[in-house]
């Protein structure tokens, strides 16, 4: 096929493709919509696991995919129905022709506002077309424009990590390049943002164009607008493009708010965590068996426990480590290996891998005998306490398990306290991490 964009040929065969890109559209929609569908409950459940296990960088980049998937999902849906209503439109306009106003016998005044407003069914059926074929390029536009937004907290996120908070680079580098990053980063960000939204208001001063250009290029890179940069300025140009554009972000807005809008049913009862007064599921191992469900900071087996032992689980979480470490400096690492990581390993010294290991494994036991130091227990106001030791839930989650004696307590309801310790400077501060409350009843 030649692709020469200048030659007859070509733009025959775009003028031909283009009065078939319904079919297109509809076939890409169809398989867009079930694809998006089955993606969406799987994406939200990883983000909310992330969030939980507070994992910022995978939490990132899953909400990032959510925004994305739910955009594409409205606009798409919106798409098939309109297009849907344009097939429907063509049908009756085989079936009945324009729209005959004489026959309606309305009176005048009917009949010339519906006449200046309508004009005729080809004029609806072409409206219906443009809306349609624009709306599905703007579905696709919106995407890159949530990418874009990513980058952009991408590259201030790699400036404070590897360059502001990097301790092995000179302070005038570490602070004097990196806040200056930063800040070229946001004042780059508003005018790319105030430019975007006054639609090139920027370009327009020759002055200001000047000095916007230098940021306009950086930010092209930065946002990857060198991929999609002739749709934008292709819509930019359409004045029917450029309304839509306006009429879209109202309703983004108002989707927006209604999606935060929830009914409250009382004045004093709600949700929240677990107390002497109130039990929440998520920290009851019975309760949590939804994709949805993810554990607190402490989980028991039930509400009611008739066995003489309490088993209890927390879920690890990188806060945890930040606090082992807190707590015992001596442990932490020079190199902090938490976050994005590679498993290729290129020319490994493996007797010094060797050595790692075996200092690891008995760094791995201090870390857990602190864990244990810093972690006991209270029922009520009996203290108990219990060695925990590295496990994996039954959802595949990992953690810190124990079981406390629970033979010799009374029948009925009772709290379960998580006690932990805190060191600040000099001082050991003890704290009420949570509370849960139980029904012992013996067998």
């Amino acid at each position: 096929m030649n692709n020469d964009y200048k030659s007859p040929a070509f733009k025959k065969l775009l003028d031909s493709l283009q009065q078939q890109s319904w079919e297109l559209e509809l076939l890409i929609s169809g398989f867009a919509i079930f694809g998006l569908f089955t993606a969406y409950e799987p994406l939200k459940i990883e983000m909310i696991n992330a969030e939980n296990q507070k994992q910022i960088y995978s939490f990132v980049i899953h909400f990032i995919a959510l925004i994305a998937c739910s955009i594409l999902l409205f606009n798409l849906l919106l798409h098939v129905v309109l297009r849907g209503l344009w097939i429907g439109a063509l049908g009756l306009r085989y079936v009945s022709g324009d729209i005959e106003f004489d026959k309606l016998k309305y009176t005048d005044k009917f009949k010339n506002y519906l006449q200046k407003k309508i004009v005729s069914f080809d004029r609806y059926i072409g409206s219906l077309e443009n809306y349609c074929s624009v709306l599905f390029a703007i579905s696709f536009l919106l995407i890159f424009y949530v990418l874009a937004l990513a980058m952009v907290i991408i590259c201030f996120v790699l400036i404070a990590n590897f360059i502001i908070e990097n301790d092995n680079l000179p302070n005038w580098i570490s602070q004097g390049v990196g806040i200056t990053l930063v800040v070229f980063l946001a004042l780059g960000m508003f005018l790319t943002f105030f430019d975007f939204i006054t639609q090139g208001l920027l370009k327009r001063n020759k002055w200001v164009a000047k000095v916007y250009f230098p940021i306009y290029w950086v930010f092209s890179f930065i946002t990857l607008s060198f991929l999609y940069r002739p749709l934008v300025y292709n819509f930019l140009d359409h004045k029917f493009g450029k309304r839509l554009i306006l009429l879209l972000t109202p309703i983004y807005i108002i989707i927006l708010i209604l999606a935060s809008v929830k009914y409250n049913n009382s004045n004093y009862l709600e949700e929240r965590s677990s107390s002497s007064r109130f039990a929440n599921k998520e920290n009851y191992q019975d309760m949590i068996i939804e994709n949805t469900d993810y554990p607190g900071e402490i989980v028991i087996a039930s509400k009611v426990i008739r066995t003489p032992y309490l088993h209890i689980f927390i879920p690890f979480r990188e806060n945890i480590e930040d606090r082992i470490f807190a707590y015992d400096s001596t442990i932490k690492p020079k190199n902090d290996r938490r976050g994005l990581s590679s498993g290729i390993n290129v020319g490994t010294d493996w007797e010094d891998e060797w050595a790692n290991l075996k200092q690891r494994d008995s760094i791995r036991n201090r870390y857990l005998d602190i864990f244990n130091e810093t972690h006991s227990f209270k029922i009520d106001t009996l203290k108990l306490d219990e060695d925990f030791i590295v496990t994996i839930s039954g959802k595949d989650q990992l953690g810190f398990e124990t079981n406390l004696n629970i033979r010799d307590i009374s029948e009925g309801k009772h709290i379960l306290k998580l006690i932990r310790l805190r060191k600040r400077k000099d001082t050991t501060q003890t704290l009420l991490e949570a509370q849960v409350p139980f029904w012992y009843f013996k067998e």
